[in-house]
């Protein structure tokens, strides 16, 4: 058997802090399918709108995520299905709410479906991020939909640059607005030793991906998820943004998978 189709098993963790904003409005969980061995769908979302307009869109994300994964069957749906119907369907519920709370929330996303098998699938849309690094090297790293990624696209300014913008935070595209999100999305086949990070901006913002995938490379999920935290926090210098992470790594497994638990969430 191949190396990309052997049993592979999962070490996950979570981690979550409301850095020095005055509330928490990320919002990251991992879900294990009810059903099927060995499935998890990861999402994290960056609430926007106001003391609790962020945190309603970000909670209606997570809702419409594990709802629409409790309901999936992969023996009769295809994954990135599933993906677009969590961005449509969270899109128009935060659409929704904003009616009834005379507020305007939105959110960003940013989720991966991650098979027995180690075929990842994922979407996103504003500035939450999907990684994978291989070996401690960046192999797939999605792209924001911001006024800074714009001008990086054109060619007008370098990633460095983009970092540290003063218009870094404006997104081109989100969940809730008036216009309808892209539905971008893409898939791989992760292999033993692969890493999956989703993180928003408040942490992502604080690290190149040299430096990201060091730290996921020599530490396990958990003492990842503490270690990055803490840095985040300490180059904030206090004036950081929410910030969260979730952080999958996959195994050789040496006996038959086994569901994942719930993994260990870190809060601060």
């Amino acid at each position: 058997m191949s190396q990309a189709r052997a049993r592979l098993q999962l070490q996950a963790a979570t981690g979550i802090h409301r850095g020095d904003r005055q509330y928490q409005q990320d919002r990251i969980e991992i879900f294990p399918h009810p059903r099927v061995q060995g499935l998890i769908l990861v999402v994290v979302a960056d609430g926007m709108g106001g003391r609790s307009g962020g945190r309603m869109a970000a909670d209606q994300v997570m809702l419409t995520a594990q709802q629409l994964f409790e309901r999936f069957v992969p023996s009769q749906e295809e994954p990135l299905d599933l993906l677009h119907s969590l961005v449509r369907e969270s899109h128009l519920m935060i659409k929704l709410s904003a009616i009834s709370a005379e507020q305007e929330p939105h959110s960003t996303v940013a989720c991966a479906l991650l098979q027995p098998d180690g075929h990842c699938h994922w979407a996103h849309v504003g500035d939450s991020r999907v990684h994978v690094f291989r070996a401690g090297k960046l192999v797939v790293r999605t792209k924001d939909h911001s006024y800074v990624q714009d001008l990086v696209d054109a060619g007008t300014l370098s990633e460095g640059m983009a970092r540290n913008h003063p218009m870094s935070n404006v997104l081109t595209s989100s969940l809730g607005t008036t216009e309808d999100p892209p539905l971008t999305s893409d898939s791989l086949q992760l292999q033993a030793g692969d890493v999956l990070l989703l993180c928003t901006d408040g942490l992502w913002h604080y690290f190149v991906d040299a430096e990201l995938g060091s730290s996921l490379g020599r530490l396990d999920p958990r003492d990842s998820c503490e270690f990055l935290i803490a840095k985040a926090r300490q180059r904030a210098m206090g004036r950081g943004d929410n910030l969260s992470l979730a952080v999958v790594k996959l195994l050789r497994a040496e006996a038959p998978a086994t569901p994942p638990k719930r993994p260990p969430k870190l809060h601060g």
